[in-house]
């Protein structure tokens, strides 16, 4: 239950960190235009960083109503809105001036813990109380005389009660939570290039989770004083030092996995292969131009778990590599191309052309180890399993006209259909889909349509990995499911 839940927090994160590059965008080009500072020289530059660190700058209001958006069961603007008073009101009371009114104390007094109460986490947790306060109460009748805070009107009231609640907890727990936070990210940065090792090593350790979220929490926002991604972009720091928790994952996610689909290709079977070139391509793609890497470590994460432990190992090895040469370069949203090319002219920017030639060693690495690893144990990524029965029918024929109706329909009929589908959900690259009988899913099916993989992450909760088209199969099962209504 709990797994699952965080699959669902973890999915919801992904629409507020979707925002992120547009802060990339208008902070590169701001910074392409005059990179020495706060566009002092150029009043254009300084508008568009500006109008960029206005989005980094407020990503605890971005997770505060997007956690709360998705996490909503019928993903509803006043679940949103509801995100947004929840947070609001619990970073009112516990601002510093607040908690000294309510200690009696002098401002300067006031545990720095509460200087730090806008935060990634607290804009989770708010928008996480929303997401319940609105599932349990948004149909709720009211008596007459209170009738038009009946429903959806109900929940923003119901939200702002339960935060002075958890305030008052907080008032208390936040400063030891917070320090203990702080000792953990302390500790590992404390290590240098090694604490950027072991966390790029447990952040893919995690991937299959969610989990890596909280991880990333810790580091990549402000949340325990480290803040990698704000800082490197505000160009707050240490140049060569800060940017070491993101540096890293280019050489993996341009190169090094590429060159693992390229691996897995090469020893699939030679009746598959057509198949397989066309899933690996377009996952290499979106690894290497946007950092969306799922697709490729999907497709062998649970087939070839220890291959997965590989990719983990090498990733902890890139983060330790590029931070003990100082080698930086900054994500807004993942490690592709488009942020490599957006952040390398920022201030904190340090010999990122480095991280490419690393990329190259790390591509021939990959390639060489997967494709040593599964020929030597005979590994079942993607085109080595034995061919189903199912899987061995040719489906229709599938053109850019109806090849995601083809595909929904077909990955539709494999979940059971509208009998046993619940619902269907999506992030950036799954269908999340809630099913009523687990027995009754033809997984075999589904993979027959081509889909990198598939991920069973609960009695009734599976993930099928599309790619990053996975929002047309998504709308063309919405229109399935309207049509079988």
């Amino acid at each position: 239950m709990m797994k699952a839940y965080l699959q669902k927090l973890g999915r919801a994160l992904m629409l507020p960190v979707a925002v992120l590059p547009a802060a990339a965008i208008l902070m590169g080009i701001g910074y392409a235009i005059d990179p020495s500072g706060w566009g002092a020289d150029s009043p254009t530059a300084a508008f568009l960083i500006k109008a960029g660190s206005s989005i980094l700058d407020n990503i605890p209001y971005l997770f505060a109503v997007g956690v709360a958006l998705g996490l909503s069961k019928d993903k509803d603007g006043s679940a949103a809105l509801s995100g947004l008073v929840a947070f609001l009101v619990i970073k009112t009371l516990l601002s510093t001036d607040s908690v000294a009114m309510l200690q009696g104390i002098n401002p300067e007094d006031v545990n720095v813990a509460f200087a730090k109460i806008e935060n990634a986490f607290i804009g989770m947790l708010s928008g996480i109380v929303a997401s319940v306060m609105y599932n349990k109460f948004s149909k709720t009748q009211l008596p007459a005389a209170f009738a038009f805070f009946s429903g959806k009107r109900l929940v923003p009231i119901l939200s702002a009660v339960s935060m002075l609640v958890i305030a008052v907890i907080l008032l208390f727990l936040w400063p030891a939570i917070y320090s203990g936070l702080v000792s953990f990210g302390t500790q590992i940065s404390k290590l240098g290039a090694i604490g950027a090792g072991l966390y790029g090593f447990f952040n893919r350790l995690l991937i299959p989770t969610g989990l890596h979220h909280a991880l990333n929490a810790v580091f990549w926002f402000d949340l325990a004083g480290i803040n990698d991604i704000g800082n490197f972009w505000n160009g707050k720091g240490e140049k060569g030092v800060t940017g070491m928790y993101q540096a890293g994952f280019f050489p993996v996610m341009m190169f090094g996995l590429p060159a693992a689909a390229l691996a897995m290709y090469h020893t699939a079977k030679t009746k598959r292969k057509k198949q397989i070139a066309s899933l690996m391509l377009a996952a290499g793609i979106a690894a290497f131009v946007t950092g969306v890497t799922e697709p490729i470590e999907f497709a062998f994460m649970f087939a070839a778990p220890g291959l997965y432990l590989v990719h983990a190992v090498l990733t902890g090895f890139s983060l330790a590599i590029a931070a003990a040469f100082h080698w930086t370069a900054g994500f807004s949203f993942s490690g592709g191309l488009i942020d490599f090319i957006l952040s390398s002219r920022l201030p904190l920017a340090n010999k990122p052309y480095m991280l490419i030639v690393q990329g190259l060693v790390f591509a021939c690495i990959y390639y060489t180890l997967f494709r040593f690893l599964i020929t030597k144990f005979n590994l079942s990524t993607p085109g080595r399993e034995e061919e189903t029965a199912e899987e061995a029918v040719a489906t229709a024929p599938i053109n850019n006209d109806n090849k995601f109706a083809v595909m929904a329909s077909e990955i539709y009929e494999g979940l059971g259909g509208d009998a046993n589908v619940a619902s269907v959900d999506n992030c950036v690259t799954r269908l999340r889909i809630e099913v009523k009988d687990m027995n009754t899913v033809n997984q075999g099916k589904i993979k027959a349509t081509g889909v990198p993989g598939i991920n069973i992450v609960g009695p009734t909760s599976i993930q099928v990995i599309v790619g990053t088209q996975v929002q047309f199969v998504a709308d063309e099962i919405e229109k399935i499911r309207q049509e079988e209504k």
